[in-house]
């Protein structure tokens, strides 16, 4: 029996923290049975994680995927170098955006679409302390205003006896 549906199973916040997000896309990666298992259970952390090109494929670098508690002698090394699968074109574009621009190429989420484990990978450049700081600031203020207006419209509907 098949599933359908997209299940988000791990996300890397601290990317669009770190990072200005310019291109998306949707990657296959190639895992163990056992690799497969611990990433239903959530056992997967995508903190520094990256993409590498080497020899025409991309490579996920860095991610750990735990080990299966019942996988005993078939469990992988949790930190190893793991295969994404995308198009030829796909892989060389990205790979001349990193090698020319200055881009890196970072696993934004791991989700499971259709009983498949897809991770979504970002096209990203990396942000100063400054940048950091405004997108802080901005989302704050946004936070703020958001506030404001949900209390004025609080007071507006005649919420409070006054």
């Amino acid at each position: 029996m098949k599933q359908s549906g997209i299940k988000p199973v791990a996300s890397n916040r601290k990317a669009y923290h770190d990072f200005f997000v310019e291109d998306k896309i949707e990657a296959g990666i190639a895992l163990s049975g056992t690799e497969v298992k611990s990433v239903r259970a959530g056992g997967v952390n995508l903190k520094d994680s990256f993409c590498v090109f080497k020899d025409g494929e991309c490579y996920l670098r860095g991610t750990r995927i735990s080990p299966y508690e019942k996988g005993n002698i078939f469990n992988r090394d949790p930190e190893r170098l793991r295969k994404l699968l995308l198009h030829k074109r796909e892989i060389r574009k990205w790979a001349a955006a990193v090698e020319r621009s200055g881009y890196t190429v970072v696993p934004l989420s791991v989700y499971l679409k259709d009983a498949l484990v897809k991770v979504e990978l970002g096209l990203c450049k990396g942000k100063k302390d400054y940048d950091k700081r405004d997108s802080i600031n901005a989302r704050d203020s946004e936070r703020e205003i958001a506030r404001v207006m949900k209390n004025n419209n609080r007071y507006n509907k005649g919420g409070f006896d006054e």
